[in-house]
Order: structure tokens, then C-alpha cells, then sequence
């Protein structure tokens, strides 16, 4: 059973940035793939960025790509989301998950693991 921590979220003008951190426990974290998703008020979960077990290979949506960045720390058991150039649509609750397998990075349903989420907050 793999625990899931996010911290690092807050309320922050447009254009501004964020890190957000998530830490595992309870299992390998080197074996998991990792991911960011976030959903708004009204709106259903949405796929942000993920990233391999080796954190060679990244995945971001088309809403993210260029603004934000994905890494991860096996050392430290630990996972990040760099956000930068911060957009009021960027507003949301923030959740990593940890999925065993090595596909389905952009879907919610092939993620394993939770955390509780973390508010991001961007005011415009």
C-alpha cells in the first residue's frame, strides 16, 4: 500500500509560480509511474503531467506544456510539479497518483495510488 502526501499549494496572482511536492511511503517508489492531475469546481479530474519510474520519459497536457515541468526525486521518495506563468485556469485541486504500469500515463483509471490533493489557488 502506497501512501501519498501532496504539500506546496496556496494562493498565488497570474503569472506567478508554484512547486508542489508529493511524497510516497509504504512502497518502491523507483517501481511506479508517477502523475499530476487536478480538477476544478464542476469539472471532472484532468490529466496534467506524469512521468516515468526512471524520469526519462514526461507526459504534459497541451494546457501545461511549456509552463510547467515534472520531476522526481527516488532518493527522496518524492515527486514535483514546477508551475510557472500561473493562469486563473490553472485553479484547482491538485492530486498525484502512482500507477504500477509502464502505460495509460494520461488516464486517471490507470493510476493505483492517491493522495488527498492540494489547493492551487491563481488570481487573476
Amino acid at each position: 500500500q502506497v501512501q501519498l502526501v501532496e504539500s506546496g499549494g496556496g494562493l498565488v496572482q497570474a503569472g506567478g509560480s508554484l512547486k508542489l511536492s508529493c511524497a510516497a511511503s509504504g512502497g518502491t517508489f523507483s517501481n511506479y509511474r508517477m502523475g499530476w492531475f487536478r480538477q476544478a469546481p464542476g469539472k471532472e479530474r484532468e490529466f496534467v503531467a506524469a512521468i516515468s519510474w526512471s524520469g526519462i520519459t514526461k507526459y504534459y497536457s497541451d494546457s501545461v506544456k511549456g509552463r510547467f515541468t515534472i520531476s522526481r526525486d527516488n532518493a527522496k521518495n518524492t515527486v514535483y510539479l514546477e508551475m510557472n506563468r500561473l493562469k486563473a485556469e490553472d485553479t484547482g485541486v491538485y492530486y498525484c497518483g502512482a500507477g504500477r504500469d509502464s502505460f495509460g500515463a494520461r488516464q486517471s483509471l490507470s493510476y493505483d495510488y492517491w493522495g488527498q490533493g492540494t489547493q492551487v489557488t491563481v488570481s487573476s
